[in-house]
C-alpha cells in the first residue's frame, strides 16, 4: 500500500524570513490526520533568509536530522558544538536528556534550503550527542546511499531508532529499488526532480508512505534527488 502526501497539501507558513512546509503537524499547523508516521515525526522543508535563523532554543528527547539542500547553515549547541552545515552535509543532534542550540543563515545574499526532520528515539533521556557527515556524490549515484542508521553501519550517523536513512540521486530515465522486509514500513520524500513510484507521478516536496510492499522501485522522470526512511 502506498499513500501519497502531496507537496501542495502540506501546512504552509511564510513569517518572511523563513518560508516552511510542515509534512506532519507543527507548530502552528495541525491536522489530527498528520500527525506522524511511525517513528518519523517532523517533516519540514524550510527556506530561511539570508541573515536569519532560529534563536538559541531546547529540545528533548528527540533525534533531529538536518539536510541542507542550498546554501549554508550555522550550527551552535550547548555541548559546545559549532559548525557550518553545507549542501549535501547531514546533521544528526540527539536532544535526549536535554540540549538547547540555534540554526542560522551566514549568508548576506543567499537563502539557505533544507529540510529539517525528527524521529522519536528508541528510550527516553540518553545522553545528548552530535553529528555532521557528508557523503560523496559517487556513492549515491544512481544507488541508495545509507546515512543514519542505529548501529552506524557503512560509516553512517547513529540513530537512537530502529529506523535506517537513504539518500539517493537519480538521473533522468533511470530506475533504482531498494527491498522492504516484512513488517517493515517505509516513507519517500521526493528533495528534487520528478519521479515515478508504482505508476504514481511525485514532484519534489511530495512524500509516500509505504507499507505492505515488498520493494520500492523508483524511476526518475529528470534528475532527482529522494529520501527513503526504512522504519519499524
Amino acid at each position: 500500500m502506498i499513500q501519497i502526501r502531496a507537496a501542495n497539501e502540506r501546512g504552509h507558513v511564510n513569517h518572511g524570513w523563513l518560508d516552511t512546509h510542515h509534512t506532519f503537524s507543527f507548530g502552528s499547523y495541525y491536522d489530527p490526520k498528520q500527525m506522524h508516521f511511525r517513528a518519523l515525526r517532523v517533516m519540514n522543508e524550510d527556506r530561511i533568509a539570508a541573515g536569519q535563523g532560529f534563536g538559541e532554543h531546547p529540545h528533548r528527547d528527540m533525534e533531529i536530522v538536518t539536510y541542507v539542500l542550498s546554501g549554508a547553515l550555522q550550527h551552535q549547541d550547548s555541548l559546545g558544538n559549532g559548525e557550518v552545515l553545507k549542501p549535501g552535509e547531514f546533521q544528526r543532534m540527539s536532544a535526549g536528556s536535554g540540549i538547547t542550540h540555534s540554526e542560522f543563515n551566514p549568508s548576506a545574499t543567499e537563502p539557505v534550503h533544507l529540510y529539517q526532520i525528527w524521529l522519536f528515539p528508541n528510550r527516553r533521556g540518553i545522553e545528548p550527542s552530535y553529528e555532521q557527515k557528508q557523503f560523496a556524490e559517487s556513492e549515491r549515484h544512481n544507488r541508495f546511499r545509507l546515512v543514519a542508521s542505529p548501529d552506524a553501519a557503512e560509516g553512517s550517523l547513529l540513530l537512537h531508532q530502529d529506523a535506517q536513512i537513504y539518500l539517493a540521486n537519480i538521473d533522468a530515465g533511470a530506475t533504482i529499488a531498494r527491498p522492504l522486509a516484512p513488517g517493515r514500513h517505509g516513507w519517500l520524500q521526493v528533495l528534487r526532480g520528478r519521479i515515478s513510484l508504482a505508476e504514481q507521478r511525485l514532484m519534489a516536496g511530495d512524500g509516500a508512505a509505504v507499507s505492505d510492499e515488498s520493494e520500492l522501485s523508483i524511476t526518475a522522470g529528470d534528475d532527482a534527488e529522494v529520501i527513503w526512511f526504512d522504519l519499524a
